[in-house]
């Protein structure tokens, strides 16, 4: 006798709620469908549901995402760092005390007892012929970052070493829930062959039919709720194996919507946007942006960097500004809406010849125009970048190039070997955008504010 058994899943969803009465709508009639032919079925989230950039996620701190995953029905979910680290640390302490599914992350804990009632390493389930399933979940190990907010995270190997001996004894399929990346996933997969689904996320890798390395099926849905996943899995009782597994990504746009979840969506949102009509300032004239040129608010929201850090030099690119702000009350729901991005403030040390080779990129053509996706960047170009704590001498070339000409710090030119504190936001540590920032051996991150705390500062300093 075959049974066979059932995972829908979603990963790295990040807010975008534009597909979710979509997801949800195809999700209920599939449980529709196992229901009546009685097979086994687990709705999954594989981290990320959460992003602060919406409206939703920054006015109930992400127990609107919670509470949208109770009316679907979901069974498990996982954390991802936009639950783990853009959050307070009791804002993440308290994030899923109403959730009706199990969180798994077997790394995380507080580094305080006592531990959220929530958390769990993993969970066995029996699918109705007696299958046990083991559902195990992972985390990105930002430890520099979950050690500022109060939490451990262990290195995904060593925990899988200790779980999987015991985990591995209680079941008959492993499934993991993983929210590391697709090295990682590829690696765990050659490393620990009883694991026999990876379900992936994190670096928004997208398998239209899954992977196999070795034995274990790998698969991923992409980002945003453009795809969901499904997995089926057929276990012979007679053998006592697994014989069959497959994987699949699913584009959602033009599904038909579930009219519950997305009335839901919308009760949710005005609750969201109410929270978010705390009173800021003030403005006797509007405040303009502009992603390739210097404009007061962008100039006052650098300075405010260099005071919050204490840094001798600042630098923020204009492209953090996404709209213009008119004359008048401003509430938070404004500042949400024109610094949308879950970035937090840093200082490096940078010697002067580092500097200077930053300097020199940030003010090319190239580097303004980058339409940046993702380490926390949710607008769309970097655009100009703006300093505060050093003047810069600049000449256009025959080409319409900006050189620099001289860069003085306290009336006099940069010293290449002085060191100097430089206050920036945190998406430049991350990747190769200005590899010399990115690769500096000091680095202090603010948290858990974000650049949007410091522009509340900034507007009602200014006015």
């Amino acid at each position: 006798m075959k049974e066979k058994i059932f995972l829908y899943y979603t990963n790295d969803l990040h807010s975008h709620f534009e597909n979710w009465p979509q997801i949800i709508g195809y999700f209920n009639q599939q449980k529709d469908k196992r229901e009546r032919q009685g097979q086994s079925y687990w709705l999954l989230d594989n981290g990320d549901h959460v992003d602060r950039f919406h409206p939703i996620a920054e006015g109930l701190m992400g127990k609107g995402n919670v509470g949208l995953l109770n009316q679907a029905g979901y069974h498990f979910a996982n954390l991802g760092n936009n639950e783990g680290i853009t959050l307070s640390r009791e804002g993440l302490y308290e994030l899923y005390d109403e959730a009706d599914f199990e969180v798994l992350c077997a790394n995380l804990k507080r580094e305080k007892e006592p531990q959220p009632s929530w958390l769990k390493a993993h969970k066995v389930v029996e699918s109705k012929q007696g299958v046990k399933i083991g559902v195990i979940g992972l985390t990105a190990p930002f430890q520099l970052f979950y050690s500022m907010l109060g939490w451990s995270v262990e290195a995904p190997y060593e925990t899988l070493e200790r779980e999987l001996s015991a985990l591995s004894e209680q079941t008959d399929i492993i499934v993991l829930l993983s929210h590391l990346g697709i090295n990682d996933d590829e690696e765990i997969a050659r490393r620990f062959k009883e694991i026999d689904i990876i379900i992936g996320g994190h670096t928004h890798h997208l398998f239209r039919s899954g992977e196999f390395i070795g034995n274990t099926l790998l698969t991923a849905a992409g980002k945003h709720g453009t795809h969901l996943g499904e997995v089926m899995l057929e276990w012979d009782h007679e053998i006592g194996e697994l014989t069959r597994k497959e994987a699949y990504a699913i584009p959602t746009e033009d599904m038909a919507k579930d009219q519950v979840t997305a009335e839901t969506l919308q009760t949710i949102r005005e609750e969201a946007i109410a929270n978010l009509k705390e009173h800021v300032t003030e403005l006797p004239a509007s405040e303009e942006i502009g992603w390739f040129h210097e404009t007061k608010l962008m100039k006052g929201l650098v300075e405010t960097l260099q005071e919050w850090t204490e840094a001798d030099i600042a630098m923020l690119n204009a492209g953090v500004l996404l709209d213009h702000l008119a004359a008048g009350e401003v509430c938070y729901e404004d500042v949400h809406r024109i610094c949308p991005h879950p970035m937090n403030p840093c200082k490096v040390e940078l010697s002067g010849d580092e500097l200077l080779e930053v300097i020199r990129a940030a003010h090319t053509k190239e580097f303004t125009e980058i339409k940046l996706k993702g380490f926390g960047f949710r607008g769309e170009v970097i655009g100009r970048m703006v300093f505060s704590g050093i003047e810069i001498h600049t000449k256009k070339d025959g080409h319409g190039n900006e050189r620099i000409e001289k860069v003085l710090f306290k009336g006099e030119p940069l010293e290449p070997d002085t060191v100097y504190q430089v206050a920036t936001a945190d998406t430049f540590t991350f990747g190769r955008l200005l590899p010399e920032v990115a690769y500096a051996k000091k680095k202090k991150y603010y948290m858990p504010e974000l650049l949007r705390d410091l522009l509340v500062a900034t507007l009602k300093r200014e006015n």
